[in-house]
């Protein structure tokens, strides 16, 4: 049978219509390793997986997103932070500053993010707030407010105390604050970075998230261990308009990066291997 040309163009067109594209409301959920995950849209709230989302954990390092959300809040981050010797106290992950060097609060805020030294969230903390424990109030009086009704925090960077607990729908709500917040924004997805010390050395820094090194639709945020959380991760990722955050605790060091990427995957819609950062292979 024969047809005419722009009856071809017509059919062509209507046919082009049929192509199946992938969805996560077409697709089973994922698997996950770890004991506690979420997955929700930043734009509209929407849950798309939960996994004993409500049951109280540590979270570890990825608290500090919370650290780097109230020091963002307060503002003045190109003012300089003068390191004193109780900062340099903090363990066992450390930037190793020493007492009397200067940086700007932004190059603090950039190294927590991206390598996760407690020395510096210390010293972010006694600068914001004047002590460690005045900043944990100042931590809880902010997770409030974003909706984290579940959480207690006691320090400014995860490791553990009996005191602290939070939960995988209280972290969703610290991270999506942490997500929209143009500072925070900007460093997320921070891949390297060259931190400059006071004495003239410098040393590269490389982001802990291999979500955010392996995969393009990864655009942040936080990693986190401890014994007692587990490995944790904390991922933002978009596709097609569509932004998405994963945060799965209590897995393990050889699955929670699958964890969080089949997440995000499911809920963008997409193969991830289509997304796959050559550089980092």
């Amino acid at each position: 049978m024969k047809f005419s040309p722009l009856l071809r163009l017509v059919i062509l067109a209507s046919l082009s219509t049929w192509i199946p594209t992938l969805s996560h409301a077409s697709l089973p959920p994922p698997k996950i390793h770890g004991q506690i995950a979420i997955l929700f849209d930043v734009n509209t709230g929407e849950i798309l997986y939960k996994k004993n989302d409500t049951v109280p954990t540590p979270v570890a390092s990825t608290q500090k997103l919370l650290t780097a959300l109230v020091v963002s809040k307060a503002g003045g981050l190109d003012a300089p932070v003068t390191i004193e010797k109780s900062d340099t106290l903090a363990a066992p992950v450390k930037l190793y500053l020493k007492e009397g060097d200067a940086y700007s609060r932004r190059a603090l805020v950039q190294a927590l993010l991206v390598r996760s030294p407690n020395d510096v969230a210390v010293a972010l903390a006694r600068d914001n707030a004047g002590s460690v424990e005045a900043f944990a109030e100042k931590m809880n009086r902010e997770a409030k407010r974003v909706g984290a009704k579940q959480s207690n925090f006691v320090n400014p960077n995860g490791l553990p105390d009996p005191n602290q607990i939070s939960t995988a729908r209280d972290l969703a709500c610290i991270a999506r604050a942490a997500y929209r917040n143009p500072d925070l924004r900007s460093m997320i997805n921070i891949k390297t970075m060259d931190f400059a010390f006071s004495d003239g050395r410098t040393t590269t820094l490389t982001n802990t998230n291999r979500v955010l090194q392996n995969y393009s639709f990864c655009n942040g945020m936080k990693t986190g261990y401890t014994i007692l959380s587990g490995h944790c991760l904390v991922a933002s990722g978009s596709a097609g308009g569509r932004e998405l955050i994963a945060i799965v605790l209590k897995s393990n060091k050889s699955n929670v990066w699958n964890d969080a990427a089949s997440l995000l995957e499911y809920g963008l819609g997409i193969n991830r291997e289509d997304y796959v950062n050559t550089a980092a292979n």
